[in-house]
């Protein structure tokens, strides 16, 4: 008999790979954009699956909703005139993609399997801190344990590094205004 989250997990992981292959295979370029949207809410499944549920609501906010709507809109604004006809041509490299694809499965199977920190083989795997344990207590969840790593003065902190990358952020914002701001 299957428990539930594995049954969950294979009804999501086959509507995720449907949409994958409606991403890439359909003809109109607003369908693949929209089979886009559900691809990445079956990704966001996957991860409450394996309990990342930050990893879940930033997958849903930040691809579902941010940069689909981006495509959307960049598909929308070029006015293309065959937009509603064939406007994702076939590629004449699918046999090159094809070959990549499979060396990439492989070595998915490899690393799954037999690989050196494979789950498949019990004792072996990443270990946090130093010889093994962790230096702060595991909060109940993970999305108090992310807030941890970032904010917390006494645990593994985070800030600097954050705080670099907030700025470096606002160093695009302002150069993509200074471009593109009209003389």
């Amino acid at each position: 008999m299957i428990d539930l989250p594995t049954l969950l997990f294979w009804i999501v992981a086959i509507i995720l790979v449907g949409s994958a292959l409606l991403v890439v295979g359909m003809r109109n370029i607003v369908h693949s954009a929209l089979s886009l949207v559900v691809l990445f809410a079956m990704a966001a499944g996957i991860y409450l699956l394996a309990n990342a549920e930050f990893i879940a609501i930033v997958q849903i906010l930040i691809y579902a909703g941010a940069v689909t709507i981006l495509i959307l809109f960049a598909l929308m604004l070029t006015r293309t005139p065959n937009l509603r006809t064939n406007s994702n041509p076939t590629n004449r490299q699918w046999l090159a993609a094809l070959l990549i694809c499979a060396i990439l499965a492989a070595s998915i199977i490899f690393a799954i399997s037999l690989g050196q920190y494979s789950t498949a083989h019990p004792g072996t795997g990443f270990s946090f801190g130093p010889y093994g344990t962790n230096a702060c207590p595991l909060p109940p969840n993970n999305v108090a344990y992310i807030g941890q790593l970032l904010y917390s003065p006494t645990c593994y902190s985070y800030v600097l590094p954050f705080e670099i990358a907030s700025v470096v952020l606002l160093v695009a914002i302002v150069g993509a205004i200074v471009i593109g701001r009209e003389e």
